[in-house]
Formats: C-alpha cells, structure tokens, sequence
C-alpha cells in the first residue's frame, strides 16, 4: 500500500498536518514513537480551550479525534530510515516494516541540551522551563531565576522581570560587557556572577560557596536540535538559528528535498504548543496542496 502522506513523529504538529490531511480525504501514515518534548511538564498553558490540562491528557484526546478518519494509520514505533524521492518515498520502522508514501512530513520535534547543572534537567518542566507564555504567569510574581545555557539566555534576563523580579546567573557560560550590565539592570534584573553548584529542593540554586537562593522557578534556554536525523539523512539540509539547529524549508513548508515537508519545534521558533498545532496545520494544507497540484 501506497499512502499518500507518510507522518514522522505522531505529537501536536504531527497530528495537526494529519488532521488537515485526513479531512482533505487523503490516506495518511503516522509513525510515532511516544516520545514527546513535553512529557515531562504536568500542565500546558497558553493553548487557547487547553490552558492548565495535562499535555498528555491533550495529546490522547487528539489521538482519539484521528482515529474517527477511516484513512488514518498509526503505527506506535521510531522511525528508523527514509530514503526516495517526490511520489516515491520509503520509510522503514525499528520493527524493520516498510512503508511507501507519496510524501514525507516531517514533525520529529528536537531534543533539549541542558546546561550541566547538577539537579537541573530533573526539574526540567516542573520547575524549570524555557518559555515564559507558557509557564511565567503560574510562578504568582514570585522571584525567578535564569540560568545561562546560550546567547538567548540574555534575551530571557531581560524579558522575564515581566513576570517577577529575575536574577541571573551568567555561571561562567556567557561574558556580560558594561553594556549588557547595564541593561539588565535598567530592566531590574541582578546578575548574580558566582557560580552554580547545584539546583536542589523545588528551585533552589545553590551556589558553590554554599549560599542558597530559593525562586519560584527557573528558566534556560537549550540549545535545541532535530530530535530524529532522518531529515538529514534524506538529504534536507538544516539551518542554524538562535534556539539551535531546525530543518531549513520554504514558504510552503517544503523542504530541500522535493515532496519532503517539515513542521512544528524542528522546524520552526519559537517554540510552544500552540504555535506548533498552528504550524503543523498550515503544513498539513500546504502537503495537500502539492498533492493537488
């Protein structure tokens, strides 16, 4: 069997292309492994109808909304190669079956690389975060800190004391000049230039000379990169950005190889929820169109 749209990676964006396509009557694989970005944050806020649910909660409740379509198929596995080209594609999945498509989507999402803090990737979505849209207003104004992990983690200093008073902690991981003190402070934002030794308790930082500074939560900004290679592999080329590595593509979501589309958080900043279901549906209607014309 042939499917006219085959799906890698079965999360928010995923099953957003899928929707579209589904509706547009279209025979649609998605190959998902079970592995979201997301599955270890308790709440999804800032989703317009899902603000505070359980990300799992509205990922199973989509699920379900697909399986209503007769031309779905789903198969729960990793992907594990992509070779062809446009109307002729292959995908093999770690059970070693093959599977033949007319197109390729890619909505593999990214893997997050953390700073080297001890105690910090085990709060990761619980207490320490990347977006303040998404978990700033539930800190209740109180003190927030952030921890250097790239050049976007100046950007968060200075935009996070919308949402509490913020310190930041350079850690010897990005040099502040007088100019970049100076805004940060103008903003209210302390730096603090001791260095870490350990995130411990809900959010507390704690500092090599043994002093503790408890916030109500933290924030990071991981360099994020592709979380499947297969896009490259096919040949996609990628691009660098300011989050990190994401599949380069076109105005209408195409990427280098013809008939090979990508969507959602490897694909596209910023990142969230929300702008991942919108990016996926519009990617979905562009792999349509392509179909159609």
């Amino acid at each position: 069997m042939t499917h006219d749209v085959i799906v890698i990676g079965g999360s928010y964006a995923g099953m957003a292309a899928a929707l579209q396509l589904l509706r547009a009557r279209r025979k649609v694989l998605v190959i998902d492994e079970g592995l979201r970005r997301n599955r270890f944050a308790s709440h999804s806020n800032g989703f317009l109808t899902q603000d505070g649910n359980d990300p799992a909660a509205i990922a199973a409740a989509a699920r379900a909304q697909l399986a209503a379509y007769p031309a779905l198929t789903w198969i729960d596995a990793r992907a594990e190669s992509a070779t062809g080209e446009r109307d002729a594609f292959t995908v093999t999945d770690a059970t070693g079956a093959v599977r033949r498509g007319r197109r390729l989507l890619f909505a593999v999402g990214v893997s997050d690389t953390l700073p080297a803090v001890e105690g910090l990737a085990d709060r990761w979505g619980q207490s320490v975060f990347h977006c303040p849209y998404c978990h700033g207003y539930e800190l209740g104004g109180g003190p927030i800190g952030v921890i250097a992990a790239s050049p976007m983690s100046l950007h968060q200093a200075q935009f996070l004391p919308e949402w509490g008073p913020t310190t930041f902690f350079p850690n010897d991981v990005l040099p502040l000049d007088a100019a970049a003190r100076a805004d940060l402070a103008a903003r209210g934002t302390t730096v603090e230039d001791r260095a870490i030794a350990r995130i411990r308790d809900h959010a507390t930082v704690e500092l090599t000379d043994g002093t503790a500074l408890p916030f109500a939560g933290l924030f990071t900004a991981p360099r994020c990169t592709p979380a499947s290679p297969l896009a490259e592999t096919l040949g996609c080329a990628t691009e660098e950005t300011p989050f990190g590595i994401q599949i380069a593509r076109d105005g209408m979501k195409e990427t280098t190889v013809p008939g090979a589309f990508a969507c959602g958080d490897a694909a596209s900043v910023p990142h969230s929820v929300s702008l991942a279901v919108g990016d996926g549906a519009m990617a979905g209607a562009m792999v349509h169109r392509s179909l159609v014309f």
